[in-house]
């Protein structure tokens, strides 16, 4: 990816490393809480609502070619049961490693006696800009791994009724008597006529019986 551009120290995001030095071996410990972005996690499904507080535990390690962070973000994730559609919460626990590296530098750790001009090259990787990284993209990703693509209120929640939509938790009972298709037409018809009309129905449907057995 391109280097960041201008980058905000006062994001809660963006680190800075001047502390740290680019001296290798050199280590950093952090703590930092922050409210979470907007659209942190899987968009429609669950995620951490924005502004909700995000717990970041970071070890910062400088090594010859950058800075390597290693990490762990704690929040409430929020969502929708995929089986009962019922609102549901889950602590979030999203671990992550990356490595931001020097734009001067090669893998090596050497300074570049040219600026490198290999867009494919560079197309993942993280930089360091001016002694800062932006970790916004690195916790998107981690919380994004760590959350369920169909999150359930319990494991074993069997959903909604197929028929009516109830929710079956509530109601384990719950159920529906089976009705013969092929009968259903005749049981609306029954239920629309009088009583005397059902009667000669029924006459006539005994009268057909047994004209039906005297042939045979």
């Amino acid at each position: 990816m391109a280097l960041n551009a201008r980058l905000d120290h006062r994001n809660p995001l963006v680190f800075d490393t001047h502390e740290l030095g680019r001296r290798p071996g050199a280590l950093q410990r952090l703590t930092r809480e922050i409210d979470a972005p907007k659209d942190l996690g899987i968009q429609g499904v669950i995620g951490v609502p924005e502004g909700a507080p995000v717990e970041l535990e970071l070890r910062l390690e400088s090594v010859m070619e950058g800075v390597l962070v290693t990490g762990t973000a704690r929040a409430r994730a929020k969502g929708e049961c995929v089986r009962c559609l019922e609102p549901l919460e889950q602590q979030l626990e999203a671990d992550f490693q990356e490595m931001f590296s020097y734009p001067d530098a090669d893998d090596r750790g050497r300074v570049k006696a040219e600026p490198a001009d290999d867009a494919e090259e560079d197309e993942d990787m993280l930089f360091i800009e001016d002694g800062l990284f932006d970790l916004e993209p690195v916790l998107r990703d981690a919380v994004v791994l760590a959350l369920p693509m169909q999150p359930v209120c319990q494991d074993d929640c069997p959903g909604l009724c197929s028929e009516c939509g109830a929710r079956l938790a509530d109601d384990p009972a719950h159920h529906h008597d089976a009705v013969d298709i092929r009968w259903a037409a005749l049981q609306g018809l029954a239920g629309s006529l009088e009583p005397g009309e059902k009667d000669e129905i029924s006459g006539a449907d005994a009268e057909a019986g047994v004209d039906e057995k005297q042939e045979k």
